[in-house]
């Protein structure tokens, strides 16, 4: 119907085998102008330039079944697969890109190419947006610390490997918070801050260190940022642990849309279809935020979303003049169905 088409009368529209030939046909420009669309969409999703953003990147696995162009062995998750990048922005969980990368763990500088092409195109239609990068360890690079500090409102906040020379700097706060721990017998988390500067980076950086002591034993967390605004407990608990909403983004991307299902046999058509996934993730995440806001919808997952708003059941009749559209009496998320409707109305008109 809303391809002017009858239900029963017309003819039918794409069957599987026409998607499929759609998948494979995309050449690389395609690729290419498809993911900066996706940008776009992000850019355009704010009424106004956002004072600050958070570009929240984290890689996944897409397991891979058969002879698939560029899966590899992954250790981490023992099987076969892709690892496409996800980035985010951090307090809102709108969509910024995706791309499909190859099953190995992707290395700090190519990760880094990636993210300065992103921020590149967001600094030219926010000049004066801050934008904050944050990731896990793997996004932690010399190139990505070198590039922020000289770029205008460009922050960091990434996980840093410990080694035995950050535990060095960091041992009166370790030894304080086993000692506490040994005279007192109750879990001991401590937080801290020391200036470090490995071999391969060009100048000293600001890590956070964070130490628990329990009886499972001594945990010990680092963190690097470039950040000087706040003091460590607030940078690690309210900075840098945000990030765990990620994956649940992650998750309405990966498990709710199916975004996982990459059984094409090539690389490009694997990519073409992540994107599809991921126009349906801006969808799915506009329709949540903005039509079913305020709603018992409001928080709810995609697949919940799915099941209770969009599964409804119908009975659809052609007849002489117009198509009539007959939903059930009891259904319980009436409020909800007519409000969506309401607003569709609005945006048409």
């Amino acid at each position: 119907m809303c391809n002017g088409r009858l239900p029963y009368e017309d003819a039918d529209l794409a069957s599987q085998p026409t998607m499929s030939r759609l998948e494979n046909s995309g050449s690389a420009t395609d690729i290419y102008r498809m993911t900066q669309a996706l940008v776009d969409m992000f850019l355009t999703s704010y009424d106004t330039d956002p004072p600050v953003i958070i570009l929240d990147a984290d890689d996944t696995n897409t397991p891979t079944y058969g002879d698939q162009q560029l899966c590899m062995f992954n250790t981490h998750y023992h099987t076969y697969c892709y690892m496409p990048l996800h980035i985010y922005e951090g307090r809102s969980g709108r969509l910024i890109s995706t791309v499909l990368r190859p099953g190995r763990r992707s290395k700090a500088a190519e990760m880094f190419a990636l993210l300065r092409r992103v921020i590149t195109r967001i600094r030219q239609v926010w000049p004066n947006t801050r934008i904050i990068v944050r990731g896990d360890a793997h996004f932690c690079s010399p190139g990505l610390m070198d590039w922020c500090h000289d770029q205008p409102k460009v922050n960091f906040i990434t996980g840093l490997s410990g080694n035995k020379r950050l535990n060095k700097l960091a041992g009166n706060i370790i030894e304080g918070a086993q000692s506490e721990f040994e005279q007192t017998g109750k879990p001991v988390k401590r937080y801290g801050e020391l200036s470090y500067q490995a071999g391969s980076w060009s100048r000293a950086q600001r890590v956070i260190v964070k130490v628990e002591v329990s009886h499972l034993g001594t945990n010990i967390r680092y963190v690097v940022t470039d950040s000087q605004a706040y003091r460590a407990r607030r940078i690690y608990e309210r900075g840098y642990c945000s990030r765990g909403k990620m994956e649940l983004y992650i998750k309405d991307h990966k498990c709710c849309l199916r975004s996982d299902l990459a059984s094409c046999s090539r690389f490009r058509a694997n990519q073409f279809r992540l994107l599809l996934h991921s126009a349906s993730y801006v969808l799915m995440h506009t329709l949540r935020t903005q039509v079913l806001r305020g709603s018992r919808l409001s928080k709810a997952t995609f697949a919940t979303i799915r099941i209770k708003l969009l599964k409804v059941a119908g009975w659809v009749r052609e007849l002489k003049t117009k198509i009539s559209i007959e939903l059930p009496h009891s259904y319980p998320y009436q409020y909800e169905f007519g409000k969506a409707l309401h607003l569709f109305g609005h945006l048409r008109s």
